[in-house]
């Protein structure tokens, strides 16, 4: 599958549910998921975007028509097209963000719209309807990204805010040798049970989860981004060999490197001097 649009039910998605492809889900009700075993609550109308292999569990809600998008990364590539859309690491793979976005009405049924003649076009099919799918999902990723960059800068600056803004940056410089929650609290002048504490309250997520996830979704940048080997992942990433890595890796994805990078593929870009910042 390179493409698809279907409506959903609750009950697909009733337990944890790994999604194999990059993903996003429309609810038009009011309810709550869980992305990743973090729960959110959602409002009308509600975009929601996922990656490869992450998990995704429908709680509860009440939502009278939810839809669902799939695309393969071989069909539209984010990290190439990411200065037309600018979705990779922000609508996708944002770790400290909301995976999820309210949108107006309006911009919830123009998005509809364009789901809808994704499914015609399909139905279709002709010479010309590779490109003209391609130019749809590029259009709803850019009016997706349009709606929550002006989402973000219309939210108050609060003090705890650079609490997070101050563990992101510490944690992208040093993610990858200190991997202790000690270490982060003290450069942050907090305790390591009241600096828990309030990355809880913020984010919804612990240090040391969001830690996991950033050397989770490194992995998964290199397996997809280079030609690397997994020996030689294992080591970039400073773990003591590649069968602890692997283990690792299995244990938050769900299925081994080996197996992630034969399903979701090496990019295009892979081996390209340009920027693949995830």
């Amino acid at each position: 599958m390179t493409i698809s649009v279907q409506h959903i039910t609750q009950q697909q998605f009733s337990t944890p549910t790994r999604v194999e492809n990059y993903c996003i889900f429309m609810f038009e009700g009011n309810g709550t998921f869980a992305v990743e075993a973090t729960e959110y609550t959602y409002a009308p109308y509600t975009l929601l975007f996922l990656s490869p292999y992450q998990y995704f569990q429908w709680q509860e809600g009440t939502c009278p028509d939810a839809k669902l998008l799939q695309f393969h990364g071989d069909f539209y590539c984010i990290e190439y097209h990411k200065k037309e859309v600018a979705c990779n690491g922000f609508l996708f793979n944002a770790l400290f963000l909301q995976p999820h976005i309210a949108v107006s009405r309006a911009v919830f049924d123009e998005i509809v719209s364009l789901f809808g003649k994704i499914a015609t076009e399909m139905a279709e099919e002709n010479a010309f309807s590779e490109a003209v799918l391609r130019s749809y999902l590029q259009l709803i990723l850019a009016l997706s990204s349009k709606e929550k960059s002006a989402l973000l800068v219309e939210k108050p600056l609060q003090t705890e805010h650079q609490l997070v803004a101050d563990f992101q940056q510490l944690l992208e410089k040093h993610f990858i040798e200190e991997r202790e929650l000690p270490f982060y609290a003290s450069q942050l002048y907090l305790s390591p049970d009241a600096f828990s504490k309030k990355l809880k309250k913020l984010l919804g997520k612990t240090p040391t989860k969001l830690l996991q996830e950033r050397l989770v979704l490194e992995a998964k940048k290199q397996l997809h981004l280079t030609y690397k080997s997994i020996k030689e992942i294992a080591f970039d990433l400073n773990f003591d060999d590649e069968f602890y890595f692997s283990r690792f890796f299995k244990k938050h994805v769900g299925l081994s490197p080996k197996h992630f990078r034969e399903k979701v593929g090496i990019s295009v870009v892979a081996g390209q001097p340009a920027e693949m910042s995830m």
